[in-house]
């Protein structure tokens, strides 16, 4: 083989000048008189040589690998192999990473998660509540075991089965089917003669139908009318009484169960069912709860009240529980204490997996909610209501009493806030003359009264604060007259008097003349007067630094603000100055004297003093304490501390030797407190406009003066038609009853 000659390509390699292969090649083979060929150069400037094999084969670049030539093949494919090796190990590591990370890391989660997924976990019944206790750790409401005989429908089960189910019941069970209506009846009658019953309607009625002129419901409503008494006539008391328990087997959703009977269920027709369950088709045995009040009454309407198993959530509560993640069939709190605490007392359900067969197996048992603690001492409370209840009935039997109807009384502390005991009571009238009692405690927080002079503390204060009046100013006690209004006197004349007197003998002028001076007013008798109507703020803004006007904060889920006037008159800032104008709840004026009992700290009222956790068995009475109340200071009166202590004063004055002698019982030596009458307006004939002036009367106290332990408050609202000359003395009577028991308890 002849030697073949090396030809160096200039400027790029053979594969680099490779035309492409989508063309078709022209290729010269040399021939044995020629000893080269030439290739057309890219352009002019660019030559190369090739060297044309003997072999006839293609020709091949000679040119060799340099640091300026371009890479060859081999190269590239090494180096996209190594990348994708690199990326394909980057994935595998990825991956099993992952792996790792599910099987080992997170095995336990989404394990659980897989059960979740596949498992159906269903919840049981509401379980029983926690308890509640008083201060002193008596129990007021505890649960009691009740048995109950429900109803819950079987897949596949007939009409024809339940009727036959029915009657079985109604031959074992003492069923009050007094409730039984003619529609229930009827129904019962429809039921057992469904092809008669679908012979009342018409071809005519039927084309109706069809041509959709008529519904299901008509159709329904038509079989009803034309069912006859003569029909229902045919049937006898057991089939009355087994209609009846048709109906409640059908009541409600058909997947809910159905009461059949809970209330003096026999041991032996509990123990029938519980024996014959597999042959009763859907009817069962359970032990339910109810809520069960070891004081009766006694103070029963503010510790609410919950839902039966049958109600379960009431329709106005529904959004607010089932946002809170409960079941409509849920029993809740539904109002006051139960309601306001619902997240202690609720007890947690006992949680079932559904097995093959729709069997359930237990997951988690069930346990009662946690216990809660009041403030509450029930037997100053049931003192409180007893005492109540037998002198609103002697009250209204008094002369001058005729739109009289109800008192209140509370009883705190008034350095912590919490309420000992609060009580209202209601006197009604049946039909035959018979005067009863009713409770009226939530009025406590809803009922809003005009308090009259137990409010000139404050109203004092105001004029301190403005300068309007100095500690010890005497001023004459002489009627104000503004032109065009009828005069503003006190009670009686007073003479000329300081500021102490005039709280202890309620002086209605000098708290005039204070808020004459407080609005920038020149005063002459039987002239217009000109006040300043920022005076009604400061006046305000005074009132409500002792809880006057705005909520006090009380944990009960309803607390009314009372009413603010709107008229800016010269004579209504004169009212409002001796407590005639604006109106306030009672726990609204229970926290004003405690604030001055307090000296000028407002602390917030409360009724809850602890929880505790269920107890793991029977043998505590208690678990683990899981929340302890802390006092909360609300605000202090913006005042210096020798102005409240002035007010303390007169306060004490009005106990001592004023208005309020008596009041104290037993302890008027050591207590002060404020006496309040006021003119109210009532509208006697229910036509929503007011028409007859009536007289409200009030008291506000506390003891031992040095170091308050408790404060009183007792308002007796319309207790006397103004202008005449009879008023009961009932708030003295309650007021010094209370007071000696609260001491008696507490020595």
């Amino acid at each position: 083989m002849a030697k073949e000659k090396k030809i160096k390509l200039k400027g790029s390699s053979f594969w680099d000048k490779r035309k492409p292969i989508n063309k078709k090649r022209k290729v010269k083979v040399a021939t044995k008189d020629s000893s080269a060929v030439k290739r057309k150069p890219l352009n002019k400037s660019h030559k190369s040589k090739q060297v044309v094999r003997k072999d006839n084969t293609r020709p091949y670049s000679n040119s060799t690998r340099t640091p300026s030539s371009s890479r060859y093949l081999p190269d590239i494919i090494e180096r996209r192999y190594l990348f994708i090796i690199v990326v394909i190990v980057l994935v595998f590591l990825v991956i099993g990473g992952r792996l790792f990370q599910l099987q080992v890391l997170q095995n336990e989660e989404y394990a659980e998660d897989l059960v979740a997924a596949t498992v159906k976990i269903v919840e049981g019944e509401s379980s029983p509540r926690g308890r509640i206790y008083d201060r002193n750790y008596k129990l007021l409401v505890d649960n009691e075991a009740v048995k109950t005989i429900y109803y819950k429908k079987e897949d596949g089960v007939t009409t024809k089965e339940e009727i036959e189910l029915a009657y079985k019941l109604s031959d074992t069970l003492e069923i009050d089917y007094s409730k039984l209506s003619t529609k229930m009846l009827k129904t019962f009658w429809y039921k057992n003669n469904k092809e008669e019953a679908e012979n009342k309607i018409t071809k005519a009625e039927r084309k109706k139908y069809n041509e959709r002129k008529l519904s299901d419901d008509d159709l329904e409503d038509l079989i009803y009318e034309r069912i006859t008494e003569e029909e229902l006539a045919g049937y006898n008391e057991r089939d009355k009484e087994t209609a009846y328990i048709y109906y409640l087997m059908n009541k409600g959703y058909s997947y809910a169960e159905k009461i059949i009977k809970n209330v003096d269920v026999k041991d032996s027709e509990y123990a029938f069912v519980s024996e014959n369950i597999d042959i009763l088709m859907g009817v069962n045995t359970k032990l339910d709860w109810e809520r069960v009040y070891l004081y009766g009454d006694v103070f029963k309407s503010i510790l609410g009240t919950v839902s039966s198993s049958t109600q379960g959530i009431p329709s106005e509560l529904v959004d607010y529980y089932l946002d809170n993640g409960y079941s409509l069939n849920d029993r809740v709190g539904i109002s006051y204490l139960e309601y306001q605490y619902e997240e202690y007392l609720k007890g947690t359900k006992a949680t079932y997996k559904v097995t093959d067969g729709n069997n359930y197996e237990l997951v988690s048992e069930g346990r009662r909610g946690n216990d809660i603690v009041l403030t509450i001492d029930i037997e100053l409370q049931k003192y409180l209501e007893e005492t109540l209840t037998a002198e609103v009935l002697a009250t209204k039997r008094e002369p001058n009493t005729r739109y009289y109807n109800h008192s209140f009384a509370i009883v705190s502390n008034p350095k912590t806030g919490e309420v000992l005991a609060m009580a209202g009571k209601q006197v009604k009238q049946r039909d035959n003359g018979e005067l009863y009692v009713t409770d009226y405690t939530p009025g406590v927080v809803t009922t809003s009264v005009t308090p009259g002079s137990i409010v000139k503390g404050a109203s004092m204060l105001v004029g301190y604060k403005y300068g309007a009046l100095q500690i010890g100013q005497y001023q004459t006690d002489e009627c104000i007259k503004i032109k065009a209004t009828p005069e503003k006197c006190s009670w009686r004349y007073l003479g000329y008097i300081n500021d102490i007197s005039a709280l202890a003998f309620s002086s209605n002028v000098y708290q005039y003349k204070i808020a004459i001076a407080v609005g920038n007013g020149n005063y002459q008798y039987d002239k217009a007067l000109v006040l300043d109507e920022g005076a009604f703020d400061k006046y305000r803004n005074m009132y409500a630094s002792f809880g006057l006007g705005v909520k006090t904060g009380i944990d009960l889920p309803l607390e009314s603000l009372g009413y603010s006037g709107k008229s800016k008159m010269p004579g209504h800032l004169l009212d409002f100055a001796i407590g005639q104008y604006d109106t306030y709840t009672p726990i609204q004026i229970m926290q004003y004297i405690n604030t001055i009992a307090n000296d000028g700290v407002r602390m917030q009222p409360y009724l809850l003093k602890e929880v505790y956790a269920a107890p793991e068995d029977n043998n505590n009475q208690f678990g683990e304490k899981m929340y302890t109340n802390e006092v909360k200071e609300l605000g202090r009166v913006d005042v210096e501390a020798k102005y409240i202590d002035r007010v303390q004063e007169g306060f004490r004055a009005v106990v001592s030797y004023g208005l309020g002698t008596a009041y104290m019982g037993s302890y008027q030596s050591i207590g002060a407190g404020k006496t309040g009458t006021s003119q109210s307006f009532i509208d006697t004939d229910g036509n929503g406009v007011v028409d007859t002036e009536t007289i409200t009367t009030s008291f506000v106290g506390y003891a031992p003066y040095e170091d308050p332990k408790f404060s009183i408050v007792v308002i007796s609202p319309d207790v006397a038609i103004a202008d005449t000359d009879t008023t009961s003395g009932i708030n003295k009577r309650l007021s010094s009853q209370i007071v000696n028991k609260y001491f008696e308890i507490y020595k």
